[in-house]
């Protein structure tokens, strides 16, 4: 018979059973040792950066057997705070003004609903951001003796007030005695999506703990619009701090960081956006976020789970902490009248993209949209932008048409010399300086409108006032504007068909066509063929904005549409091609001026040339 060998892995898995049985037997011993048990092991030291259970109600300790038996088993574990956790009925109460419904929960004082009552979602029900317990408030309080309390689980008694300048203000307060209790109280002004929230207590000096009180809030964002991919690549977890800076969680995956002097903490989604504004700035933040965004058909009601933790301030001993709730349109008017900086949580692009949207487009785009319809707007702001760039297409077209005249030159030096890479450079540099031409002139048009499209590009998906705005077949100018459903789904072009990117890629297609016939560059070995990666524009267009926001698929048919048409009023009108020939003409008789873009690199390159003979000669 074959020995049995000693199996190292056999032996820890013996060990590790051996210690949870243990663990086990020790673990029920009483209700009190299972309560601390479950604290969260760094209450004293720093915050904590878990998720808190998807069940609201999980770690809520469990009783058995009779109310009396319950009732008693509660006194006796938590003795002056069992008041706050005898079961009573919970409550469901009332605030609402001109822009919110608001719902507050007895048990917990937790947001039970917002509803946003002048918007719908992407299938006309009411737009709620909080709902069906995807959101929660939990503060955890621990006391002298170790006994650790959880908000959520607290029945609280209520009381409502109107205030003399119309707001209404909500009280829920958790009484020990009559000098004893603790409070949450929820104010909401006349209108407006800002409304106050206060936690304090009153007399809790010598029985709370000196550790840290820890407030948590997590949300589970629903889903609003169309399509929940296109959704959720604008939803993010944003916060401002020190002075001036703003930054975010990673838009895709997991993603969790702890940064300190936070001034406010905003729950972005596309179009609305929930924003925890503290009175005082807080000394640190845990954050973390979760993208729930797999697929359209495995997860089609929320887009992420986002999450924030802090301490609460105090006073003398007691609780005391204000800050305001934000719940409303990611508007960047909107968010401005509100102060704070709220309106840098939306993402107009950074640096100077972030500069002209701002500053240029929209405030043009605003007025433009007080008297014409949306899609309208967008044809007049495309025009003016066109308009206003192009002297830029008039110095690029010129630059074109006298890269065409000397093509036919360039392309006997590139027979001429074309086993001799260097010289045909050489030679071609020279008759650009004989010519008086700049090769790069083409190109600098082109970079000074990148700041204009690229700040566009991050405008159209962001502009609030686009939301569900119809314009011909496109029921919103945020979402794609879909003509055909699809029984299947194509990679990386979806379920569907879009006109606007259509119309956008053709256009696209027919300016290179275009610009392409005035290129003059030959193909040179192991270089990539310019011309079908220019082919690939259109392709990628049609591809990539296929789920992109229709206004922006618009913004480009219709640039790309007057750029054509600008060109040919310029090639047919106001450019001579027979004037630039004779003027090319001319230059080559002129003596060459000493400098210039052209002599320079000629130079360069005869010294590059030099330098590759005389290492030739050394290796001889």
């Amino acid at each position: 018979m074959e020995e049995e060998k000693f199996d190292p892995y056999k032996f820890i898995g013996v060990i590790l059973i051996a210690m949870i049985l243990t663990w086990m037997l020790f673990r029920n011993e009483s209700v009190s040792t299972q309560n601390i048990q479950s604290v969260e092991s760094n209450t004293n030291k720093s915050l904590e950066t878990e998720f808190t259970s998807n069940d609201k109600d999980s770690q809520r300790p469990k009783y058995s057997g009779s109310a009396t038996y319950q009732k008693n088993n509660v006194s006796e574990t938590y003795g002056a705070f069992s008041s706050w956790l005898e079961v009573k009925e919970v409550e469901k109460l009332n605030l609402e003004n001109k822009n919110l419904k608001i719902i507050v929960s007895s048990k917990g004082a937790n947001l039970s609903l917002v509803n946003l009552k002048q918007f719908s979602n992407h299938i006309d029900q009411p737009l709620n951001l909080i709902s069906e317990n995807n959101h929660l408030i939990n503060t955890v309080i621990k006391t002298r003796l170790g006994l650790l309390i959880e908000t959520k689980n607290i029945y609280f008694n209520s009381s409502k007030t109107e205030n003399n300048d119309k707001s209404q203000s909500l009280i829920l307060r958790a009484n020990i005695s009559k000098n004893q209790f603790l409070e949450f109280k929820y104010t909401l002004p006349n209108e407006g999506y800002k409304f106050d929230f206060e936690i304090r207590s009153e007399g809790l000096e010598d029985i709370l703990s000196s550790d840290n009180i820890i407030f948590k809030w997590e949300t589970d964002l629903f889903r609003n619009s169309k399509s929940i991919d296109y959704e959720s690549r604008y939803t993010q977890l944003t916060y401002a701090y020190e002075e001036d800076k703003v930054d975010n969680l990673s838009l895709s995956g997991e993603d969790d960081d702890i940064e300190k002097d936070i001034r406010w903490i905003s729950y972005r989604q596309h179009f609305f956006s929930s924003i925890l504004i503290p009175e005082k700035i807080i000394d640190e933040v845990s954050f973390k976020s979760n993208d729930l965004t797999i697929d359209d058909t495995l997860d089609s009601r929320f887009t992420k789970k986002l999450y924030s933790a802090f301490n609460l301030g105090r006073q003398n001993g007691n609780i005391l902490s204000k800050m305001s709730f934000y719940f409303g349109p990611t508007d960047y008017q909107i968010l401005k009248s509100y102060g704070d900086s709220l309106e840098t949580s939306v993402p107009l692009g950074w640096g100077i993209f972030g500069w002209i949207n701002r500053f240029i487009f929209l405030p043009l785009f605003g007025w433009l949209a007080t008297f014409l319809p949306y899609g309208i707007a967008i044809i007049v702001l495309t025009i003016i932008v066109r308009l206003v760039m192009s002297p830029v297409v008039y110095k690029s077209y010129v630059s074109q048409i006298k890269m065409k005249t000397l093509k036919p030159e360039i392309e006997e030096l590139t027979k001429k010399f074309k086993n001799d890479a260097v010289k045909k450079q050489q030679e071609t540099m020279s008759l650009y300086s004989k010519a008086g031409v700049n090769p790069m002139s083409g190109c600098i048009p082109a970079l000074i409108q990148l700041p204009i499209f690229y700040a566009l590009f991050s405008f159209f998906p962001v502009a609030f006032e686009l939301r569900q705005k119809s314009f011909l077949w496109a029921e919103g100018l945020s979402s794609y504007d879909s003509i055909f459903e699809l029984p299947f789904s194509i990679p990386f072009y979806g379920d569907h068909i879009s006109l606007f990117p259509i119309l956008a890629s053709a256009a696209i297609f027919v300016y290179t066509l275009m610009t392409t016939g005035q290129q003059t560059m030959p193909q040179q070995e192991g270089m990539p063929n310019m011309k079908f990666i220019i082919y690939m524009m259109p392709l990628m267009m049609l591809l990539f904005f296929n789920n992109y926001a229709s206004g922006l698929s618009l913004y480009y048919f219709i640039s790309n549409t007057l750029t054509i048409l600008l060109m040919l009023v310029i090639k047919n009108f106001i450019i001579k091609e027979d004037k630039i020939r004779a003027q090319i003409a001319e230059n080559k008789k002129k003596p060459q001026k000493a400098g210039g873009f052209s002599q320079r690199l000629q130079k360069a390159m005869e010294a590059a040339e030099a330098q590759k003979k005389l290492n030739q000669k050394r290796r001889k």
